[in-house]
């Protein structure tokens, strides 16, 4: 790390004050560069200070400077860049906004996207669409998020098909989009999209930036919950650990506890409580996390800890039926085999699989059971599966 940039990161203020000066009064982009490259090791409340000390450096006469710095692109100095831009924007500073939307790299791009959430200018409607499904989630977001806030109905529309794909990418990146863009009156949908998709845990993971999931449990409880669901069976494999604490796991999980229990919120709790014992038995998941993630599992597991498993054992035979969506968590957990065995009966081939798997392990599936399975099953896949259980 240079001098000038540990200067600029630093305590002292007559060291950073002088560094940002400096810094964009001579359009020092090799320094910008460094600090954009520094991105993962800083802390986040230094690059708050930094965007800050960046912000309060430019003036009417330098901020022209700006534009240099827009080859290197950070989440943690856009704002600061882009409300500068914006601050002074005339006619002409945002007609070449626009020729660099349409001609610049990705990093130049994904500043224009932003600048055009402050100056809300109808030219760069179209530049904004077609760069919302690109390889770049940066530039994806930031021109979903802008979108939303020019209310755009055109792309808003485009991504509620795009739910209704057959591609399961697809659908994800219409997921990504609609998150972004800001707008509730998608929940419903992505919701479903989410309890039939085969990513059903990465679309979880992105509802909370949507939606707070305490909100959405107090308006589709249902719904609600599995989400919550989706992001436990996520955690560690496809979700970040951190996200238990952005995603407020520990408030929830308590709130679950403590009001009346149902077969869903019986199935996501006893599906918790094994998820979280296994995140703090295994040094893989945790050895590698920061001290506040590593104490916030740690307390939630001891929350779940408290439940009484076999009280919700009980209720999660009220979900041990075709169309519950917490079947398979069910599955998972229940010992109530005369219920199981029921599910063998069900048109849903994959849940026949399922069923038949479960029995076995309880030591429960004899010839008679794998009889009627089988009288259902048309998949040759899934009977070659279940002959062999």
């Amino acid at each position: 790390m240079s001098d000038n940039l540990k200067k600029l990161t630093g305590k002292n203020k007559n060291d950073y004050e002088q560094v940002a000066k400096s810094l964009v009064d001579n359009c020092d982009v090799e320094l910008f560069k460094e600090l954009v490259e520094q991105d993962g090791f800083l802390f986040d409340f230094i690059k708050q200070n930094v965007a800050q000390r960046i912000y309060d450096a430019c003036n009417e006469k330098n901020y022209r400077n700006l534009l240099s710095f827009l080859k290197y692109y950070s989440p943690s100095y856009d704002e600061a860049i882009v409300s500068v831009l914006a601050k002074y924007a005339d006619e002409d500073l945002t007609d070449e906004m626009l020729e660099i939307f349409e001609n610049g790299d990705e990093n130049e791009k994904c500043y224009c996207a932003k600048f055009f959430s402050y100056i809300q200018d109808s030219l760069a409607l179209d530049l904004l669409r077609e760069n919302s499904y690109t390889e770049n989630e940066s530039l994806n977001a930031n021109c979903a998020a802008t979108l939303g806030i020019l209310n755009d109905k055109l792309s808003y529309d485009i991504a509620l098909e795009k739910l209704d794909s057959k591609d399961e990418f697809e659908k994800l990146n219409a997921v990504k989009f609609l998150v972004m863009y800001g707008n509730t009156n998608a929940l419903d949908k992505i919701i479903d999209t989410m309890k039939n998709s085969t990513m059903s845990e990465n679309i979880a993971g992105y509802i909370p930036y949507l939606i707070n999931i305490q909100e959405l449990l107090q308006t589709n409880y249902t719904g609600g919950l599995l989400v919550v669901n989706n992001i436990v069976n996520g955690l560690g494999e496809i979700l970040g650990l951190y996200e238990v604490i952005n995603f407020e796991l520990y408030n929830i999980f308590e709130a679950m506890i403590s009001n009346p229990q149902t077969g869903g919120s019986a199935a996501v709790l006893l599906n918790a409580e094994d998820k979280f014992n296994t995140l703090t038995e295994n040094d893989e998941y945790m050895f590698d996390e920061d001290k506040n993630t590593q104490a916030e599992i740690k307390d939630i597991k001891k929350l779940l800890n408290r439940i009484d498993k076999k009280q919700l054992k009980a209720l999660i035979k009220d979900e041990l039926r075709e169309n519950s969506p917490f079947v398979y968590t069910a599955l998972d957990y229940s010992d109530n085999i005369e219920a199981i065995k029921e599910l063998l009966r069900c048109d849903n081939q994959t849940i026949i699989l399922k069923t038949a798997e479960v029995l076995k392990k309880l030591g429960a599936l004899n010839d008679m059971e794998r009889t009627v399975a089988l009288l259902k099953i048309t998949d040759e896949n899934i009977k070659s599966i279940l002959r062999a259980l």
